[in-house]
């Protein structure tokens, strides 16, 4: 069965917003639509009014029907007009004024919702961003490993320095906030982890340094921010797919799961093979003075591993997994 039929159906949620349910022809099986938020232009006098507001743009996306939307990094405390109350009065723990509306929001529209917010357990409050699925139930949150010396002195604990993964009905996912992105050595993990996408709710847009992010560790980046900066949505190979501007303020568009990252030309010669028998049915991207590619499904009729497997072709994390242990055992000690 098309896994979009079985995992979107779509729960009935196409009906009850007036939309006509999708055919499976119109999606690949492991095709995801994303969704992710930008707070530009968004005032507000204290957080539950930021909240509705934020929740009015998210309201935005529905014709779109995503799998998930993403907010930027704890966007109820973010452009107000008046000091929010201390940490330890405003954070949350699993439930609360902001996070059971995004739970509700979840819920009523059958996607998966990351709610970066405060959040506090024992004592302790974290810059957090909290993921609700199709249900509106709460399936975790990722804390901020590195918070600004700013942060830490009104009261943010850093989060666990291993960060989590998440799994979807689409896929494994994982999170980054914000001033994260310096700290290259916690994206590679939720890359070895298996995150297929790593969703960055941050205050400012990255730019090349989220790019890079993407390619050295193979994965879909998505970010959604605060200011002027663009939210948008990174590819394996580093390259943006879609991302805001001064015509909109949020993103929708699909990700392809079906997808792998090949290295070395050796295995780029292989694609002629794959193309003879398959035709139409993989997508190829080369960077050729990268030796980096990407080979992308564009049938339910085989899968992207099927096709590695069937021409013997390594990934490109393989074959640097592969290579390392190699060179570990001919390293002297």
């Amino acid at each position: 069965m098309n896994k979009f039929v079985s995992r979107r159906g779509f729960l009935g949620a196409p009906a009850a917003m007036g939309l006509a349910s999708a055919s499976a022809a119109e999606r690949l099986p492991r095709e995801v639509w994303i969704a992710a938020i930008g707070q530009m232009g968004l005032t507000a006098r204290n957080p539950e009014e930021m909240s509705g507001k934020m929740l009015q743009r998210m309201e935005e996306v529905l014709p779109m029907r995503p799998d998930i939307v993403c907010t930027p990094e704890v966007f109820p405390f973010a452009g107000l007009t008046v000091k929010h109350p201390p940490l330890s009065e405003c954070a949350e723990e699993k439930t609360g004024p902001i996070l059971d509306r995004y739970a509700e929001f979840a819920r009523r529209n059958r996607c998966y919702v990351i709610c970066s917010t405060y959040t506090k357990e024992k004592g302790r409050c974290y810059n957090a961003a909290v993921l609700f699925d199709r249900q509106g139930r709460y399936v975790g949150e990722y804390r901020k490993i590195n918070p600004t010396e700013g942060e830490l002195d009104i009261g943010v604990t850093p989060g666990p320095r291993v960060p989590p993964t998440f799994t979807t009905d689409f896929g494994k996912i994982g999170v980054q906030i914000c001033y994260d992105i310096n700290w290259y050595e916690n994206w590679t993990r939720l890359g070895a982890a298996g995150a297929e996408i790593v969703f960055w709710p941050s205050a400012f847009g990255g730019g090349m340094m989220l790019n890079s992010l993407a390619w050295m560790n193979k994965c879909h980046v998505v970010s959604s921010t605060r200011f002027q900066h663009p939210t948008k949505i990174i590819d394996p190979l580093g390259t943006d797919v879609i991302e805001t501007g001064r015509a909109g303020n949020w993103i929708c568009g699909p990700v392809n799961l079906d997808i792998a990252v090949i290295q070395g030309v050796y295995n780029f010669v292989k694609f002629r093979e794959i193309r003879k028998k398959y035709g139409r049915r993989f997508r190829f991207r080369i960077l050729h003075v990268e030796a980096l590619a990407t080979i992308e499904g564009c049938s339910p009729d085989v899968s992207v591993p099927a096709v590695l497997k069937e021409f013997g072709i390594p990934t490109s994390r393989e074959m640097i997994a592969a290579s390392t242990k190699a060179q570990d055992a001919r390293r002297p000690s």
